[in-house]
């Protein structure tokens, strides 16, 4: 990494101490009075009082800038001068104004400044919200370094907590009210969070792999890669094979025609908190996902004994994956599925080795209130449901009659002048 060359510091790395010590004083002294050091260079001149580590403006906040530091910045590594980002500060006028313009990245980074002003960021900011985040609060400010260093604030694996700045921040997230609370807590535990701490951090995914980065656009917008029509596409980046499988099955073709209500990667998986799909809590909790659209086949499918053992969290039998598959979900008529007439029978072996045709015609939905779809299974559960009724309702009148018998028998006691037992 090249140092910034025109440090106090860095220029002399042997005698620095000696130069900061003898020096700094009257450089310092000759800006006070008005007059730009001769013989020091613009960066220098600045340095002498912002080099500083206590140095503090009139509101009491750190103006202190690490030559060192700034130095080993991108921007050090260009050799640009202090006054080239705010340049509404001149070296022989000091001191310069307390209040400075803010510096404008666009001057440089236009297409970059131009991205982000339609951004959920920028946009937030046109609209008074003074805390919305910026390019210093992403890229910092005088260490900012190039994405390829795994130091910088903007590196691959760094960005978790660069956004987590804001989105990882429970008080930030009350008092702007970001959307989806802490969503940087939700991402750390999830199977892509978990993957940036270990071997496959350079390709697992991150904030901006979804979000993008100078793009940043809020879902509701259409061409936002989180809106909800996209979302398939921007998860089918890495995961191409489940995405082709995706536009094939019934939920794509739905989506496909216009029909966003139909579900997509994240109405299944989530979309900060997703898990490895091989995990016995998401094998059984996905099943209420699959309620949430499906309600009917999830009160049929729990009343079966593999809803029944699935609920108690137990993910060795079949769920609605097992039998309609994940991503590649067809209906019945069509000769592809995995649950059509011809191909049951294969499914149910997947788990049943020795299952028979005749074991396939089991019905796992079967609804005890749908007549016509099963009248033996209605007609029987309608004799149980009468049966325990009769069985309770004549029990219960025997036992309130023979209550009353027995209180009467002991009143009938009490009142008996001949009765001795009562009485003693």
């Amino acid at each position: 990494m090249t140092t910034y060359r025109t440090s106090p510091l860095g220029a002399f790395p042997k005698i620095g101490a000696i130069f900061a010590i003898l020096c700094l004083g009257s450089v310092a002294a000759a800006v006070v009075q008005g007059a730009a050091p001769a013989g020091l260079s613009v960066n220098e001149t600045c340095l002498a009082c912002h080099g500083d580590k206590d140095a503090k403006g009139a509101d009491g906040r750190s103006i202190a800038v690490e030559g060192t530091m700034f130095g080993r910045s991108v921007h050090g590594e260009m050799h640009l001068k202090c006054t080239d980002c705010h340049s509404d500060v001149s070296v022989q006028k000091l001191p310069h104004p307390e209040k400075l313009k803010p510096v404008a990245c666009a001057n440089c980074h236009e297409k970059e400044a131009k991205e982000y002003s339609a951004t959920v960021h920028g946009m937030a900011r046109q609209g008074g919200n003074i805390i919305a985040a910026t390019c210093s609060d992403c890229h910092g400010a005088h260490d900012i370094k190039r994405a390829k260093d795994p130091t910088s604030r903007t590196n691959h694996v760094n960005l978790e907590a660069t956004c987590g700045k804001c989105h990882g921040n429970d008080a930030m997230v009350k008092s702007a009210k970001l959307p989806g609370g802490n969503i940087v807590s939700q991402f750390h535990d999830s199977i892509h969070g978990r993957a940036l701490t270990g071997a496959a951090a350079a390709s697992a995914p991150t904030c901006t792999n979804c979000h993008g980065a100078h793009s940043i656009l809020p879902k509701s917008d259409p061409e936002s890669t989180t809106n909800r029509a996209k979302i398939p596409d921007t998860c089918g980046n890495c995961h191409k094979q489940e995405r082709a499988q995706f536009a094939k099955s019934l939920h794509g073709q739905l989506r496909q025609e216009g029909n966003l209500a139909a579900p997509g990667c994240n109405d299944c998986h989530s979309a900060h908190r997703i898990q490895r799909h091989d995990l016995p809590i998401f094998q059984t909790q996905v099943i209420n996902e699959c309620g949430n659209c499906h309600a009917d086949y999830l009160s049929t499918y729990r009343d079966t004994f593999h809803g029944q053992v699935t609920a108690l969290g137990y993910s060795r039998v079949a769920t609605c994956a097992s039998c309609h598959g994940s991503h590649e979900i067809l209906p019945a008529s069509n000769p592809a599925s995995t649950v059509a007439p011809q191909n049951r029978l294969k499914t149910c072996r997947k788990c049943h080795a020795g299952a028979t045709a005749n074991f396939a015609n089991y019905d796992p939905h079967a609804n005890r209130h749908d007549r016509a779809r099963n009248p033996p299974y209605y007609y029987a559960a309608a004799f149980m449901d009468w049966l325990l009724i009769g069985v309770f309702g004549f029990f219960g009148i025997h036992t309130l009659l023979w209550f009353v018998r027995s209180l009467r028998t002991r009143l009938a006691r009490r009142t008996d002048p001949g009765n001795t037992e009562e009485k003693h």
